[in-house]
């Protein structure tokens, strides 16, 4: 009777159309695009991927003031007065532009740590930071 089936057939069933030649159809076609398909490595740039260092070898070299409560500027442990700073900061900058940092006392006086901080900005630094001593 063909493929389509009526009611006054034996099944007793709806009427429907047969989907397995069709299954067999997509079934052939993925089978096809899969073994067609080429798969190809692309080929790009190599990159080098740093190897991580030691924290002690990433800090840069500072160039460190200490401000005390007393109104000394300290720097490498020694007693220095306001007139070396600039001297001492060109110096550290003239082979990489190193931060200076300006370590103060609670108690130290602010006026001091201002002239300090100008004195290494006219220097030339251009990475001025204050941290807090803690003493």
């Amino acid at each position: 009777m063909g493929k389509f089936s009526s009611s006054s057939d034996d099944s007793g069933g709806e009427p429907g159309i047969d989907m397995s030649p069709m299954l067999d159809c997509v079934f052939i076609l993925l089978i096809f695009f899969i073994i067609t398909t080429t798969f190809v490595e692309e080929r790009g740039i190599e990159v080098e991927k740093p190897q991580p260092a030691a924290a002690s070898n990433q800090q840069k070299p500072n160039c460190v003031f200490v401000v005390d409560a007393k109104g000394t500027i300290l720097h490498d442990g020694a007693a220095i007065g306001i007139d070396r700073v600039p001297s001492i900061v060109k110096r550290a900058i003239s082979t990489e532009d190193v931060p200076v940092v300006i370590q103060a006392e609670r108690l130290a006086p602010s006026g001091l740590m201002v002239k300090v901080m100008d004195q290494a900005r006219s220097a030339g630094a251009t990475k001025v930071s204050i941290a807090n001593r803690g003493s």
